[in-house]
C-alpha cells in the first residue's frame, strides 16, 4: 500500500474511532437518565430504553409464556383519533413476532414528539469528532521539527548530536570543525486556535446535554456564576428533561390501569442535584436583587464534563 494510501486510511480509521466514541458516551448517558420502578422482572429495562433511543418506541403488552415484555414495536395499521396506532406488532431479533391492538397492548414513546435520540446523537457526535480531530491538526501543526542539513559524511556526527539534544542533556560538546551552519529549524507558522476549538467543544457537548436533559453550565464565563444565571441557563435543559419523562409517566399510567401494575418512571437521583435549589446555592439573593454563588462542590458533581 502506497504511503499516502496508508496516511488516508489511518486518518479514517481515528476519525471513525472518535466518532464512535462520542456517539457510544452520548448513547450510554440517554438510556441511563431514567430509572423505571417496580417493573416486572420479565422487563429488561436497559432494553427498553435502547427501544426508546433508537425506534422513539416500545410497546408493553403480556404473553401467556413469557410474562410482561417490551420489545421494540411496528405500526400495523390503523390510528386513533389522537394519531396512535391501533393495531401493532411487538418482534424481537430472534424471531419473536405478536399481533397486538391498543386494548392489550400500551406503546410507551420516548418523547412528545414521538420520535427517537438517536438521530440527535449521532448529529452531536460529527461536530464533536470533527472538533476533535481539528485539534489534533493544529496541535500537530504547532510541531517544530529539527531540520539538519549536512554533508555525508557529518551525517553520524549530526546524529549523534541530536541525541544528546532528544536526551534533554544541559550542554553538548562538539569538534571545532563542525558546521553549525547546517542545523535549522523548521516553522510552520501556523495559527494556534486549539483552545478556542476545545472552548467551542465544550459548548457542543454542554448542548448535547442541555438536548438530553442533563444539567450543565452552557456559560462560557471564568467569573463563579451567581445562581440566576444557572436558574435561566438550566431552563431548555429542564424543558428536554420533562418532555421525555412526562411521555414515560403518561405509558405508566396506561400500563397501570390496563394491567394493574404499579409502574413508574424517575429522573434519576444522581442527575437530580442541580434541581434542588435550596442545596445548591450558598447565600441569600442581595439587595440588587441578584442570586447568591452557587456552591461549586455540589454543581461539579451535577455537571458531566468532556
Amino acid at each position: 500500500m502506497a504511503k499516502k494510501d496508508r496516511q488516508f486510511w489511518e486518518s479514517a480509521a481515528m476519525n471513525n474511532g472518535t466518532y464512535r466514541q462520542y456517539y457510544n458516551r452520548l448513547v450510554e448517558l440517554a438510556i441511563s437518565m431514567f430509572e423505571w420502578k417496580n417493573l416486572p422482572d420479565t422487563v429488561d429495562a436497559r432494553f427498553l430504553e435502547l427501544c426508546l433511543f433508537t425506534d422513539g418506541q416500545a410497546i408493553f403488552f403480556y404473553d401467556e409464556e413469557l410474562g410482561y415484555l417490551t420489545l421494540q414495536n411496528a405500526m400495523n395499521g390503523g390510528f386513533n383519533v389522537y394519531r396512535i396506532p391501533v393495531n401493532r406488532r411487538a418482534y424481537a431479533v430472534n424471531g419473536y413476532n405478536r399481533e397486538l391492538n391498543e386494548n392489550d397492548s400500551v406503546i410507551i414513546f420516548n418523547n412528545y414528539l414521538h420520535t427517537n435520540s438517536q438521530l440527535d446523537a449521532v448529529m452531536f457526535a460529527k461536530r464533536l469528532y470533527n472538533l476533535d480531530r481539528a485539534i489534533d491538526v493544529n496541535a500537530n501543526a504547532m510541531k517544530t521539527p529539527i531540520l539538519i542539513k549536512c554533508d555525508e559524511t557529518q551525517r553520524l556526527t549530526m546524529l549523534n548530536l541530536y541525541k544528546q539534544y532528544d536526551g534533554n542533556v544541559p550542554y553538548i560538546f562538539a569538534d571545532k570543525s563542525l558546521n553549525t551552519n547546517g542545523i535549522q529549524v523548521f516553522k510552520t507558522d501556523a495559527p494556534y486556535v486549539a483552545d478556542k476549538l476545545y472552548q467551542l467543544k465544550s459548548q457542543i457537548w454542554n448542548e448535547a446535554l442541555t438536548y438530553l436533559g442533563i444539567s450543565n453550565i452552557n456559560v462560557q464565563k471564568k467569573e463563579r456564576l451567581i445562581t440566576d444565571e444557572v436558574t435561566r441557563n438550566q431552563g431548555g435543559t429542564i424543558a428536554s428533561r420533562y418532555s421525555r419523562l412526562n411521555a414515560r409517566r403518561e405509558a405508566c399510567k396506561q400500563i397501570n390501569e390496563m394491567f394493574g401494575l404499579n409502574v413508574w418512571c424517575d429522573y434519576r437521583e444522581d442527575y437530580q442535584l442541580i434541581d434542588n435549589g435550596d442545596d445548591t446555592v450558598e447565600g441569600e439573593p442581595d439587595s440588587d436583587g441578584e442570586g447568591g454563588v452557587v456552591n461549586e462542590q455540589i454543581y461539579h458533581r451535577s455537571t458531566i464534563r468532556l
